[in-house]
């Protein structure tokens, strides 16, 4: 039986620590799936749910975008996968009587963690302006006040529409849709915040903004380089494709400012021997300082360029332009420069290099640690230039991997939520549906809370996600959503940005990707593309947590016929009975997806998309070919007496939702609000372990942005350096400290001092 939702928030005021694990999964990940699935589930409906996650009959997992191989296992999820599965299918639910006796005063007072665990919401819900609290609304309702809203604009750019990761193809293509027969590109996404750097920094070189490589490159690779990345929290399947490269005789380098379990050993779940013995996975660990990637691969650049026979002319003179600025820029890397960007070793680059010259198929994986720093996207592209000097694109078992959080992030981007639409993408919508789109771009994530901020923007319609927990500043961006005309946000669960309204506010209560979708055309399945371009479909099995659910597709049809009324000739309404129906509308705009319904049909496993890279080494960018790229080194200096902070997640959590309180393969039990820092650095600092300190964040704007109270746990980070859970430490990203050309917020590099705090 399902346990009962907590009454009150847990005290996190003294968090246990222990030392770090060095092995990841095994039976205390069985263990921990099974109890948080009983939790939320109970046992019956733990089964019948999970044993169709991931299956080609069944549903996609509503966490990560790691790819599945033809040939599926069983239970093909992960620890955090399964937690994922378990908050959604819940049986725990939030009703009206819920929102009666919880003002939004009260919601805006309790932690992530609480307002997760409520449950499913079941009914539309709204506050109205001077409200104190939510209230049961008809969906006829609600969508009149979003209209009442929208056509009262001065102009369609005064609204800002943000789409989640978790959102399905077909309801993505139709807010796009909507978004632009309305009249904005104000489309941001939850890619702005994570990989816009990586979509950036790969379209500008091979001239497509998504990895090259496949779960069977994988397989095939000499060398795996992971930089940047957590795969034993963020995407622990990825753990087994690690495993399975490694059988086959790769060898894997890390590259990473944390000592990472996932990476060290890998006791795979679903194998004898994986559970006694495991695998160990990294062969070379380069803790490197936070920031100090892109002085690491131009001095490996460097290196292989100095070595006879090391560069494969033939792809070069083929197949790339710009190398002789690239070769210039990386011969004069500086080996004192290097290391002090680094923090690392003479011996330790010079052992990677042997790795990497004994390579004939190397593959480089990457994620947030890359692509959340001021030159961000510069480093990317240093990679790019890495990869291409010894012809590691466009061959098997080689290529870029940049590894997607959130399990249709890179199909929303694909059906074309993004403010600055390719124009042959607008020709071909507009030709399709008979609308003229703006042509002018919109606003991403960050300018779109400095819109809202400045009273630019006034209404704001969020597709899934938890806008204001996954935005830096947060004070900042909590200020400028309350500023908003209306705040909607289609929502399975409740989370802190349901808190944080603007002076009207709706929560449309929608179906998850557990839940049977029934229509008046049938029941209906969407679609997701994963990490590595490859499109399937997504069923649910489950009875919907609640008769009152409309699916996100519907939301936005209904919404779209209310706001554009009669002057819209889009056949919404047959788009809501049949899903069938947008795919064929999507097979006539969106090139790769021909023959939509078709091909889904001839493949239950689901198809690729095409990728000219991969595919026939054609590179679509301005000059036709890979491009080779000169940008000036760049790593964050550090002030004496701080420290250079990076936000990341505990294994308790998936993005902003917490699952519980602890961070088992970091050894920290009970609570969030904790540090990671060096002894050495700490001691330095006088700082004890276990002593409290408030973080305080530097910016050139000169505002106090601070976090109180965590405590200091003295771990081995590399020097200089120190870590933080998000989205408590997401208050000490200043707004407008982004990544160039990317825009994205530099999370992984703020700089901090700690100061004493009387918290205990």
């Amino acid at each position: 039986m399902a346990s009962k939702p907590p009454k009150g928030d847990p005290v996190q005021d003294a968090p246990q620590v222990a030392p770090p694990q060095h092995a990841a999964a095994g039976l205390p990940a069985i263990g921990h799936t099974l109890r948080m699935s009983r939790q939320q589930m109970g046992v019956r409906r733990t089964a019948r749910t999970l044993l169709k996650v991931n299956q080609k009959d069944g549903f996609d997992c509503p966490g990560c975008a790691w790819p599945e191989g033809d040939k599926r296992h069983v239970a093909e999820f992960c620890e955090n996968g399964a937690k994922a599965v378990a908050e959604e299918a819940t049986l725990r639910r939030v009703t009206p009587e819920f929102f009666a006796a919880h003002p939004i005063a009260d919601l805006a007072t309790r932690s992530g963690y609480w307002l997760g665990q409520q449950g499913r919401i079941t009914q539309p819900v709204y506050a109205a302006e001077g409200a104190d609290r939510y209230e049961p609304v008809s969906w006829e309702r609600a969508f009149s006040i979003i209209a009442e809203e929208l056509n009262a604009l001065g102009s369609p750019d005064e609204a800002v529409f943000y789409t989640s990761g978790r959102t399905s193809n077909e309801a993505a293509f139709l807010l796009q849709l909507f978004a632009r027969e309305f009249g904005t590109n104000n489309l941001p996404d939850c890619s702005n915040m994570c990989h816009e750097s990586s979509g950036s920094a790969l379209t500008e070189t091979i001239g497509i903004g998504k990895g090259s490589v496949s779960l069977e490159d994988l397989h095939r690779a000499d060398l795996i380089i992971v930089a940047g990345q957590n795969p034993g929290t963020n995407h622990p399947r990825m753990l087994s494709a690690l495993e399975k490269a490694k059988a086959s005789g790769a060898r894997i380098i890390s590259v990473n400012p944390l000592p990472e379990a996932g990476l060290e050993r890998f006791k795979n779940p679903q194998t004898p021997q994986g559970m006694l013995r495991g695998a160990a996975l990294t062969d070379l660990f380069l803790q490197i300082r936070i920031g100090g990637d892109q002085a690491l691969f131009r001095l490996l650049n460097k290196l292989v360029l100095e070595t006879d026979g090391a560069v494969d002319e033939d792809f070069v003179r083929e197949h790339t332009h710009g190398y002789e600025e690239f070769a210039a820029a990386a011969r004069a890397a500086d080996w004192d420069e290097t290391l002090a960007a680094t923090g690392l070793e003479r011996d330790e680059i010079e052992r990677a290099l042997r790795m990497v010259l004994a390579s004939e198929r190397t593959i480089v994986c990457w994620a947030m640690g890359l692509t959340q720093h001021k030159h961000a996207v510069p480093t990317i592209r240093e990679v790019v230039n890495f990869l291409l000097l010894r012809g590691n694109i466009g061959r098997p078992g080689a290529g870029v991997c940049p590894v997607r959080g959130h399990s249709n992030v890179q199909g929303d981007r694909t059906m074309g939520i993004f403010e600055r639409p390719a124009a042959g993408f607008l020709d071909a919508l507009d030709k399709e549906f008979g609308i003229v789109s703006p042509r002018h771009h919109g606003l991403d994530v960050v300018r779109s809370i400095q819109a809202l901020r400045d009273g630019r923007a006034k209404v704001f319609f969020a597709m899934g996600g938890n806008f204001v927990a996954a935005t830096p500043d947060t004070e900042v961006t909590e200020a400028a959503v309350r500023r908003a005309r209306l705040t909607v946000h289609v929502s399975t669960k409740l989370n802190r940005s349901h808190a944080v309204t603007g002076t009207r506010a709706l929560i449309l209560p929608t179906l998850g990707r557990t839940d049977k979708d029934v229509q008046r055309g049938g029941r209906q399945f969407v679609t997701v593309e994963d990490s590595m371009g490859l499109v399937h479909a997504s069923r649910g099995n489950l009875p919907p947590a609640s008769p009152h659910l409309l699916s996100e597709p519907a939301i936005v049809a209904r919404m779209a016929r209310a706001v554009l009324g009669g002057a819209s000739a889009t056949p919404w309404e047959d788009f809501e009975a049949d899903y069938a129906t947008i795919r064929d509308r999507i097979a006539r705009v969106v090139p790769g997806f021909e023959d939509f319904n078709a091909r889904l049909a001839a493949n239950p496993g689901g198809f690729a998309l095409p990728h000219a890279p991969r595919d026939e080494r054609r590179f679509p960018t301005r000059t036709g070919k890979a491009n080779f790229t000169a940008a000036p080194v760049e790593y964050p200096e550090v002030p004496e007496g701080r420290l250079l902070l990076q936000t990341l997640r505990s294994h308790d959590q998936y993005n902003t939702t917490i699952y519980g309180l602890d961070d088992r393969y970091r050894g920290i039990r009970n609570g969030r609000r904790v540090v990671l820092v060096h002894p050495e650095d700490a001691r330095r600092l006088g700082l004890a372990d276990g002593a409290y300190t408030d973080l305080v964040s530097e910016w050139t704007d000169g505002t106090e942005r601070r976090a109180a109270g965590f405590r200091v746990v003295h771990y081995p980070t590399a020097r200089g350096c120190a870590a933080a859970y998000y989205p408590e430490t997401n208050v000490l990203v200043p707004l407008e400290s982004t990544a160039d050309v990317s825009n994205t917020p530099a999370s992984k590099s703020v700089i901090v001092r700690l100061e004493q705090s009387p918290s205990a």
